[in-house]
């Protein structure tokens, strides 16, 4: 069996798409064991370490947007960069930024260390779907950017595995546990920076030139999917943790076995979850996983029982990246490739936009009238967004540049024929 995984693997080498797929898997490894100990220890850590209040996790939480909001700027600033190369950076600030937690001691001393490691973090997740759709053609977007989300995701499983063991046996404190998966980041910085250059899963010899900044009104629907996806989102993750550990209890075992269910439930799901965006369309499934928003966090305000609460928890966390796949596939189909990467910039700066409003706002809501109003104006988030998938429709909403595209690559198709 170890022979033929490695005749397979020396197999996908021979291709650069085969090449760029095995670099950015690893990168997408070690970028998921990294975030599972950093969503797995750090609730607790706040809570138990720092004595962090329910509104301070609303603070901490609009804090460690702010790099998310400033992301257009930067990849501005960094532009001459290739994606590769940014990527690779931005892993080194998360690593950097994550091991200093331990050096904490108070909310004001760790904010500095939460902005480093968001800082790496955004900006990867923004990179991360521009590199992958590379890897091949616009049709199969959805199902490699599915593969790549599965690897992250039963990486965090191993992540997870660990530091139950970890914790369970106190073999580690806090501190140390932030460095040495932290430190995991370095690893996949070093493999995504020989990640190559391609289109269609195919060797470019040109760098796609990335303009700083693109504002477009062709794109005008990604926006909108993505800032009130950070309305909701924001939400949930800012305070639905914090209500499983603060209201029921639960330890950093407890929350360790649950993000381990989800963990392995989404390695299974993601392949088919890319698969069926490519199949249905953005429309379709995004409108279908609103709904499961709407169940899933009417649920948890309105059932006030911790194994509602968590398998309420379980779903929302396993059907969210389908928003984020669908809605880079969307942009994708109607913006030209060199203006891809700083869309997705521009989108997910309008995302943490809303990101660093509504937890602060929320938090405040939480403190006085409980955390069951929060997971309510979530719903209403989602139901918005329902009215605005209901609208997507690529094949009519491709920008001028895009159409200018695509009949330029359709002549030149065309041209060896007649020649």
């Amino acid at each position: 069996m170890g022979r033929s995984l490695r005749a397979d693997i020396r197999q996908v080498w021979g291709t650069p798409a085969g090449q760029g797929f095995i670099l950015l898997s690893i990168m997408m490894a070690t970028f998921g064991m990294a975030m599972s100990a950093q969503e797995n220890i750090t609730t607790n850590f706040f809570e138990e370490v720092l004595g962090f209040s329910g509104p301070q996790f609303g603070y901490i939480t609009a804090i460690r947007e702010v790099p998310g909001f400033l992301l257009i700027f930067l990849a501005a600033i960094f532009y001459r960069l290739t994606l590769p190369h940014l990527t690779a950076l931005a892993m080194v600030l998360l690593a950097i930024g994550f091991a200093g937690f331990g050096l904490a001691t108070s909310f004001w001393s760790v904010a500095p260390w939460v902005i480093l490691h968001s800082l790496g973090y955004h900006t990867v997740l923004q990179t991360q779907y521009a590199l992958g759709m590379t890897l091949t053609t616009e049709a199969r977007s959805g199902s490699i950017l599915g593969r790549l989300n599965a690897i992250s995701n039963g990486a965090s499983v191993v992540g997870m595995v660990v530091i139950l063991v970890v914790f369970h046996y106190d073999l580690l404190d806090f501190g140390p546990s932030f460095v040495v998966f932290g430190s995991l980041a370095i690893l996949g910085a070093a493999a995504v920076y020989f990640f190559p250059n391609l289109r269609d899963g195919i060797v470019q010899q040109r760098v796609a030139r990335r303009d700083p900044i693109v504002v477009r009104r062709s794109y005008r629907y990604y926006y909108y999917l993505t800032l009130l996806d950070g309305a909701r989102q924001q939400i949930f993750f800012s305070f639905g943790l914090w209500v499983l550990v603060h209201e029921y209890g639960l330890t950093v075992a407890g929350v360790s076995a649950l993000l381990i269910v989800i963990r392995l439930l989404a390695t299974i799901s993601s392949p088919w979850i890319g698969r069926m965006v490519d199949l249905h369309g953005e429309r379709a499934m995004l409108s279908a996983v609103n709904v499961g928003y709407i169940i899933a966090l009417g649920g948890y305000a309105l059932v006030h029982n911790v194994a509602v609460a968590a398998a309420c928890y379980i779903v929302y966390s396993i059907i969210f990246p389908l928003s984020s796949i669908g809605s880079a596939t969307y942009l994708r189909k109607v913006a030209v490739d060199e203006e891809i990467a700083p869309s997705l910039a521009m989108g997910l700066s309008l995302q943490h936009a809303a990101a660093i409003v509504v937890p602060v706002a929320t938090g405040v809501i939480l403190n006085y009238v409980g955390f069951q109003v929060p997971f309510l104006i979530a719903c209403v988030f989602a139901v918005f967004t329902i009215f605005v998938t209901r609208r997507l429709d690529p094949a009519t909403q491709k920008s001028a540049a895009r159409l200018k595209q695509d009949a330029e690559r359709e002549a030149a198709d065309r041209l060896p024929a007649a020649t």
